[in-house]
């Protein structure tokens, strides 16, 4: 087994993403291809490249056994090295993604990185000499895809025998009332992908949340990632139409095997169709055409998740520090916060009153008048 020696310091240089060669990246793409741990769209250099456009502080540190890159481990780094896995609150896959066999002292690696702490909240399980500093994991479901055969519905049908008489007459419902349904697996519109982000902002506020797309670097983040067309990281913008009309639309990262559900909304006039629903099934079947293998749903419960995944995947959260002030510091203020949001999230009684109470704020929200 390769192991990095005492001397690990010395082979690791840090990048700013957009500055990695061509040959690191593809060393990073190899590395991608040989594990299935590491096929997730959120590790490929490309949404570190993406990141690193609009965060100024994205790294990329790059563990070397002698003249070969075995390693690759993207951060964001902040004021007093305090450190995250790399578009923390967005990506929901994160990693040192290695060449197998390859460890680390985590230790180390954060001081050759100038680190003080290093938050995580979807590290692959995989990752074990992160072990002792992960304070949680969670399911993140996920759907095996395979190539259909025949028609949606007929794929809907034995796919999902329990949801398929639903789904169909909702389709037929909504084809009745507002004009043929389509899907269209890949849309190039950038107008539409500015509908998704109108209609995520209204149900961030409309739920209580935290509006991501009011940060102008998320959006653009979004709209440079859309434009990426690479075998490694493609960014997909899927919609359901109902004649010409935008109905449902999901924006997400595909790699070679794996599909990462990310953003999903719909026309708030149209929810009794389960637009919702519609889009993940559509996304489902396309994307198992096109050759994808795993749907990744994400960490998080959601009804709609229990009803589609076949399995589930174990991610991480938590902290890895080394011993520094800032590090003790960071740790007792943001674990407490994590450890409420947790325990709120993991029992029903809880989150359904939670759930109604940022609704009735958001509520609040888009009814007050402007200032």
């Amino acid at each position: 087994m390769r192991s990095m020696s005492n001397s690990m310091r010395n082979q690791i240089t840090i990048h700013r993403p957009e500055e990695l060669s061509g040959t690191l990246r593809a060393a990073w793409h190899r590395i991608m291809d040989e594990s299935p741990d590491f096929g997730n769209p959120f590790l490929a250099p490309e949404f570190a490249v993406g990141v690193g456009r609009y965060r100024g502080g994205a790294r990329v540190a790059v563990l070397h056994d002698g003249a070969e890159a075995v390693g690759f481990f993207p951060y964001e780094r902040g004021a007093f090295g305090v450190g995250r896995a790399i578009g923390l609150g967005l990506s929901d896959c994160q990693a040192l993604v290695h060449r197998s066999g390859v460890t680390w002292d985590t230790g180390e690696l954060l001081k050759a990185c100038g680190l003080s702490v290093f938050e995580f909240d979807h590290l692959v399980d995989e990752q074990k000499p992160f072990g002792r500093h992960v304070t949680g994991t969670f399911a993140s479901p996920v759907v095996d895809l395979k190539a259909a055969e025949g028609s949606y519905p007929e794929w809907l049908r034995a796919t999902y025998p329990g949801l398929a008489k639903t789904v169909l007459k909702k389709e037929r419902r909504l084809a009745r009332d507002h004009g043929e349904v389509r899907f269209v697996f890949d849309e190039r519109d950038p107008e539409v992908l500015r509908q998704l982000m109108r209609w995520k902002s209204a149900q961030y506020r409309r739920t209580g949340r935290m509006d991501r797309f009011a940060r102008p670097w998320i959006v653009d983040l979004t709209e440079h990632l859309f434009g990426v067309r690479e075998d490694h990281f493609t960014g997909v913008l899927s919609v359901v139409y109902a004649g010409d009309r935008p109905v449902a639309a999901h924006f997400g990262p595909t790699s070679r095997t794996v599909f990462a559900a990310w953003f999903t909304a719909y026309d708030p006039e149209l929810r009794y169709y389960s637009p919702g629903l519609l889009m993940h099934l559509r996304m489902a079947e396309a994307a198992g055409r096109e050759g994808v293998r795993v749907l990744d749903l994400g960490r998080g419960d959601k009804e709609y998740k229990d009803w589609l995944k076949t399995r589930e995947l174990r991610v991480g959260e938590g902290f890895a520090v080394r011993p520094h002030p800032v590090a003790a510091a960071h740790r007792m203020w943001r674990r407490p916060v994590r450890g409420l949001r947790n325990t709120v999230n993991a029992h029903p009684w809880l989150r359904d009153p939670a759930d109604r109470l940022l609704k009735t704020i958001g509520g609040l929200r888009t009814s007050s008048p402007a200032k």
